[in-house]
């Protein structure tokens, strides 16, 4: 059965799992979005959910510096402070840095893209649309085509992690979410450029 990009997303959304392990499990149901829910609760991975909205108070700043011209220090916050010691929050952390420093987001999730922003890409697509001739109603499809292509680019959590492409950001964070079992997150980061 083929499973569509929108009921992963729906998944994804209820559970708080990666892309790749919701279709997984979306197969495995025939497209049942409960009965993948439970595929996913007995591989461990739904409880994501719940861990998603609990505080993070701890955690620590990871720094990275580039060949001494860009260097970034990230905050990223889990919920205790034995979990900002292990290794592997720490590795996560200095990876975040990292990435932001290959990738150079401008905000860390979609939400944080101001109204002003957005208007200001929509008109500038919507005048590159009207440019290629096509008809006025295919025009809001390719305005939000390049919409989503711009919170890619632009926006941390929809960003390709840069150490495996496969997975985005946020399915990197969640990955780590799993294996230690606190909710993490990344509160503000900033990223330096030499003569910038």
């Amino acid at each position: 059965m083929a499973i569509s990009a929108e009921l992963v997303k729906e998944l994804r959304e209820k559970t708080g799992v990666g892309f790749m392990e919701c279709k997984s499990a979306l197969q495995e149901s025939n497209g049942d979005i409960e009965a993948a829910v439970t595929v996913l609760r007995k591989r461990g991975l739904a409880s994501l959910e719940k861990k998603s909205g609990r505080e993070t108070k701890d955690g620590l700043i990871g720094s990275y510096v580039h060949n001494g011209k860009i260097g970034v220090m990230v905050e990223v916050n889990c919920e205790t402070d034995f979990v900002a010691r292990n290794p592997d929050f720490q590795t996560l952390a200095k990876d975040l840095a990292m990435h932001i420093a290959a990738s150079d987001p401008r905000f860390i999730d979609k939400e944080d893209v101001t109204e002003e922003v957005l208007a200001k890409e929509r008109e500038i697509y919507a005048e590159q649309a009207r440019s290629t001739g096509k008809p006025e109603k295919v025009l809001d499809k390719i305005v939000e085509g390049r919409m989503s292509k711009y919170y890619t680019e632009a926006c941390l959590l929809e960003q390709p992690f840069v150490k495996d492409t496969a997975i985005s950001v946020r399915d990197h964070i969640a990955a780590h979410i799993q294996k230690i079992g606190e909710n993490i997150q990344i509160r503000r980061f900033v990223r330096y450029k030499l003569g910038e």
